[in-house]
Formats: C-alpha cells, structure tokens, sequence
C-alpha cells in the first residue's frame, strides 16, 4: 500500500483509534482535535499535530472526520470565520471521509456541496466501539461515487475489518447506521431494564450478569454496557445524549414516511428522561439510573 498523507479530525474514543490504525498502515497521519494535549500526545507517537483544520486541509488529499454530529461536521468544513476553512483549503480531488451518524438527507446535500467546490465525499459512519477502532476492526458503512472509493478505498481498509460499500452516491451508509443505532438504543434501554427488574428482585448483578451472558436472552450491548453498571463506572464511552441524538434521527426518519416505530419511541424517551436527570454526559448504560427504587451495585 502506498503511504499517503492522511488526516483525521477528532480524536475520541473513535478517532484516536482509527488515526493509530492509519499511522500502523504506514501512512503520514496528520490530526487535529480541540484539545490541543489529544493531538500533542499522537504526534509523540509519530503523528503529526497540525494548529489548524486549514493547515491539515492543506497537506492532506483524504481527510478523515471523526466528530459528533451534522453541526460539527458543517463547522469543521465551512465555520473558520478567522481563516481559511478546512474545505477551502483542501486541493481539488481530495476525499472527505464523514464518520459521524446524521441525517442521510443532510448527508447527501453535502456531498453536493462538497461537489461543487471539486472535492469528492464518502459517507462513512462507523460502529464497533472504541476496542475495535483501535485494532482496526471496527466496521464502516459507505456510500460514495466510484471515484471517491478510487481515491481513498485503501484509507478505509486500512481503519476497519468490514468496509461495507452500499451505493453510488451518499445516503445508503448513513440510511443503515441510523437501523444498527435503532437497535443498539433499544438493546441498551432493554439491557438498563432487565437489569433492573434483577436488582430491584433481589437477584444478584453479578450472578444475573453471568446466567445471561451465557442465555438465549444475551445480547452484544447486555453484555458489554451492562458490565460498565457491575463495575459502577460511568465513564462515557459513549454518553446518554449520543442516543437521545441518535434516537432522535431514527424517528426523524421514520417521521417522514409516517412509519411506526414503538420501541424506538420508548428507548428515546428513557435517554431523554436519563439526560434531564442529570446523567446526560455519563455512559449510556447510565440509563438504567432512570428506575426507581433500585441499588445500583
């Protein structure tokens, strides 16, 4: 594979692990991240931390974002009100890789957009958690022109075991990540609750945890976010108002084709409840803090 000079922008429970697999590939990888320390302490390890998103714009032809939402990503592209932006410092042909969970409406403006300055764009959200991001595992679902993929299909193999390629044009990655987040909010809020129902019966966590990990009730987010509850540590890896936004896009889509969806419209409402307790910035398994009348181990 051809080294290249790549950057990423956020460097997260995501991004620091996808940034390290590309810098393992053997490519330039150059970073930028609001918190100068997180792009101070890549570099140490053989990165490079660029001051600006103009200055990484500008010595890279794939730019990889890595940030929270549709607002951020608009703000990394066209928000530089005191420079030159990320998009009008990038070369014409370069990639923009966007990894974040947004409207696939949203999605495919974007790529317009991004067309109409002469760059070209793959929609690529991600999913695996931080383990697999970090070892290169992770799974990636992208939507891209065949000349995007062209230019930048090695930069996503390089980050991820499964690169599923759903369509020609942007829309179909961010369509399917906003199904899996339908899912993985459900499996958590149904994990929180089953989890609960134990406690509160008396059962004990650790025994519950164990009997069900190795039951036909088992699911990926029972057993990974319900460990985080035994071992009472909140530490966001991903926060309750990930899926109060995440959620929040389900329904939006499914809104606009006036399609039920009962399940997702209680998870919701359980991480909305979690976010105006006070557990807003807490890992999402702290959603089962919103029962009553429970011990927390």
């Amino acid at each position: 594979m051809e080294a290249r000079h790549i950057g990423v922008i956020g460097l997260g429970a995501m991004g620091g692990g996808m940034a390290r697999s590309l810098r393992r590939a053997g490519h330039r990888v150059h970073v930028f991240d609001v918190r100068r320390e997180a792009a101070e302490a890549f570099a140490a390890e053989g990165g490079v931390a660029c001051t600006s998103l103009a200055e990484l714009g500008a010595a890279c032809d794939v730019v990889v974002s890595v940030v929270v939402n549709a607002a951020q990503t608009e703000a990394v592209l066209f928000g530089q009100a005191d420079g030159p932006s990320l998009a009008a410092s990038l070369k014409p042909g370069s990639v923009f890789v966007m990894c974040s969970t947004v409207d696939p409406n949203w999605s495919i403006a974007l790529e317009a957009r991004l067309a109409a300055l002469g760059l070209l764009y793959i929609d690529a959200p991600i999913s695996g958690g931080a383990a697999k991001a970090a070892s290169g595992e992770m799974t990636m679902m992208t939507a891209a022109t065949p000349e995007a993929y062209a230019r930048a299909g090695d930069t996503l193999d390089a980050m991820a075991a499964k690169v599923y390629r759903l369509g020609d044009k942007a829309g179909a990655g961010s369509q399917v990540k906003i199904i899996n987040q339908l899912l993985a909010g459900v499996h958590i809020a149904a994990a929180a609750e089953a989890m609960a129902l134990g406690l509160r019966a008396g059962v004990d966590p650790a025994s519950l945890y164990e009997v069900i990990t190795h039951s036909a009730g088992n699911s990926w987010m029972f057993e990974n976010r319900m460990a985080h509850v035994l071992a009472a540590d909140y530490t966001p890896l991903s926060a309750v108002d990930i899926f109060v936004k995440d959620l929040g896009l389900v329904l939006d889509m499914a809104r606009a084709s006036k399609f039920p969806l009962p399940l997702s419209s209680t998870a919701h409402q359980m991480f909305m409840q979690a976010s105006t307790a006070g557990f807003a910035k807490e890992d999402d398994s702290a959603v089962i803090k919103i029962f009553p009348g429970i011990e927390l181990p």
